[in-house]
């Protein structure tokens, strides 16, 4: 997920200007792309070749299995990143963004069968869940492999790794809240030089063995399963790391285009990644055993290690930056669409919208950081629990896929079927395979991503639950604004009611006639509602119902990208009388107390656990930004 501070307005396919211009945007793009969303599948060169011959399931060293290995990883670059990611997938935009949520909002939104939709639902949520595993392994990894150079340069530097690598790793968690923006320009030059410099090792060392390049051959792929079929399935495990980060070139389409990533993948980093891992291959056909320990670090001479392993550090700084914005976005989105409660979200840039901070999600992610650098120690040990979270999400995506191809796009089967086929082989294979690494640290992500998928349902279940029986209590409007109307004093002033359904009495108001005995000249009955979509433009940001005698219902929609602010839509409603004046406007809140039900609907520990997080989600006043000084509070008690 992109880092927003860099992010420059989208020109998607066939928008902007034209000439010289607009390829001086395009060409910032590119840039802002190769910076932001290739860092983790960049950073991959570092430890994913090593692993399938020294990690967790050793493989014999020999050109056959170098040449096998080499193949596989182009070929799986071909087929999921090339193929699925960049030539499909990207296709399927919510209103021009990507990424798990925004394709499950799009299918869910077009798809009302509800024989597909909860199914469908679920898979995108734990797709969601597998993220966050996969975000707290991505920056120990990245960053220990990188930090691991010194030993490579120098042996007696091995006992600096692991605390060079939690400093590091803990500095980049605490400047989240001051936002990167002043650094984050560099974030493209760094990776363009980075590419450039691993990409020139790689041609360094190819030169002096060029039988490497028959790795681009799918024969000795195919070989490699023919003579050793075991060996060739558990080495998947460790290839498909050369592929993680596949996913963020579609979740960032929405910050840079279609276009700028398609061609940053296809004219630069492809063949730069490539080049260098064939550059490793060469290394091991020439040197053995004596270069395993570290290919990458090896390619170059001793004078270049050091200021290799600084700017590979930095590109791992880079990539964990991104995923590190990619949590808060995703988060910001599992809000607005009602699977996580309300959090505290800052902007820590006035310029950006997009550039926001969540604490909780920050330092949460930091302690598990460093507490897998702690205990798994090395990046071999790291690998291991690396790969299922992400083979997990693409194997979902395959799913969504389908859903997409047959029921949205309507593929005839003939053309849809093969290609899924494919991809369901493909990733049900590195899938299959990283379940061998679930002893050695497999479960990590596994464990995380089922934790997340119980709050994410549980925070949706229980806020229907909770919605249905404030539905099923409510008063009919009508009989309530022709007896209150008559009955109840009317004051000065407009009130406003926010109430999470948009129809009948909310229990606020009707507490507040209860104990007051007063009703204001105008009450407006408020629902904020998160549409499936991304961005909702302003001319379609509210409707107004006029429900007779001073009451109003107005109910005001944003996309799942956007952050709803209620008194300033408010300034812009018209319809409902005077232009509202926030010093004559008191927005009522209600605050619910869950009680125990003879008829639970749901699970005991499950209402637990939803009652938990009720209590600490972030108040509605701050989420919706209503003036402080404004705002009153009325408890009420809900069974669910």
């Amino acid at each position: 997920m992109a880092d927003p501070e860099t992010i420059t307005p989208v020109l998607t396919d066939g928008e902007g200007e034209h000439g010289h211009c607009g390829q001086k945007a395009t060409l910032k793009l590119v840039v802002g792309a190769i910076g932001i969303v290739f860092g983790d599948i960049g950073t991959s060169p570092l430890y994913a070749f090593r692993e399938t011959f020294a990690g967790h399931h050793h493989l014999d060293l020999d050109p056959d299995h170098i040449l096998g290995v080499i193949s596989l990883m182009f070929w799986s670059m071909m087929l999921v990143v090339t193929l699925k990611y960049v030539s499909i997938i990207m296709r399927a935009d919510n209103k021009g963004e990507g990424g798990s949520l925004a394709l499950l909002a799009l299918i869910n939104g077009q798809t009302k069968t509800q024989r597909w939709s909860r199914g469908i639902v679920l898979l995108g949520v734990f797709a969601t869940s597998l993220f966050y595993g996969d975000s707290m392994i991505t920056p120990a990894v990245s960053v220990l492999s990188a930090v691991e150079g010194l030993a490579v340069y120098n042996s007696a530097l091995a006992p600096a790794i692991l605390p060079v690598a939690v400093v590091i790793l803990f500095g980049l968690f605490w400047i989240q809240g001051w936002g990167t923006n002043r650094v984050a320009t560099l974030f493209g030059p760094v990776m363009m030089l980075y590419f450039i410099v691993i990409a020139a090792l790689g041609v360094l060392s190819i030169v002096k063995t060029p039988g490497i390049l028959y790795a681009f051959n799918p024969y000795w792929a195919l070989m490699f399963f023919v003579t050793d079929p075991l060996p060739a399935f558990l080495a998947l495990g460790a290839v498909v790391l050369a592929v993680t980060g596949a996913e963020a070139l579609y979740a960032d389409m929405g910050h840079f285009g279609r276009s700028p990533i398609r061609v940053s993948w296809l004219v630069f980093v492809l063949p730069a990644l490539m080049l260098n891992y064939m550059g490793q291959g060469a290394l091991l056909f020439r040197e053995g055993a004596a270069a395993l320990h570290s290919p990458f670090y090896n390619l170059a001479p001793q004078w270049a290690q050091l200021p290799l392993v600084g700017l590979a550090t930095l590109a791992a700084i880079i990539a964990s930056q991104a995923v590190i914005s990619g949590a808060f976005s995703v988060t910001q989105q599992a809000i607005q669409l009602g699977f996580m409660p309300r959090l505290r979200i800052s902007h820590t840039s006035a310029s950006t919208a997009g550039q926001i901070y969540i604490p909780l999600i920050n330092w949460g992610l930091m302690i598990m950081v460093i507490l897998l650098v702690l205990v798994f120690q090395t990046s071999s040990n790291l690998t291991a629990a690396y790969g299922i979270a992400v083979t997990g999400a693409m194997f979902i995506d395959n799913v969504l896929l389908m859903v997409l191809l047959y029921r949205l796009w309507k593929w005839p089967w003939y053309y849809s079927a093969p290609l899924l086929s494919v991809f369901f082989l493909v990733d049900g294979a590195y899938l299959a395979a990283n379940f061998t690494k679930i002893p050695d640290g497999g479960w990590f992500p596994l464990l995380i991503g089922f934790v997340i998928f119980t709050l994410l349902t549980t925070w949706s279940r229980g806020r229907r639950l909770v919605q249905d029986r404030l539905r099923e209590a409510a008063m009919p409007i009508p009989v309530f604004v022709a007896s209150a109307a008559n009955s109840a004093v009317r004051v000065p002033g407009t009130a406003v009611f926010m109430t999470s359904t948009p129809d009948g009495v909310p229990h606020a108001l009707l507490h507040n006639l209860k104990h007051n005995k007063v009703l204001h000249e105008r009450v407006i009955l408020l629902t904020v509602k998160i549409k499936d979509v991304p961005v909702v433009e302003e001319e379609a940001r509210y409707r107004l119902e006029d429900l007779g005698r001073g009451f109003f219902r107005v109910v005001l929609q944003y996309g799942f990208m956007q952050e709803p602010d209620v008194p300033a839509a408010l300034k812009n409603v018209t319809g409902c009388g005077q232009a509202f004046k926030m010093m004559d406007t008191s927005f009522f809140l209600a605050r619910q107390t869950l009680l125990p039900s003879s008829k639970p609907g749901m699970p005991v520990w499950r209402e637990k656990v939803f009652a938990w997080m009720l209590r600490n989600a972030e108040s509605a006043m701050e989420f919706f930004r209503l003036p402080t000084n404004r705002v009153v509070e009325l408890g009420s008690q809900v069974e669910i």
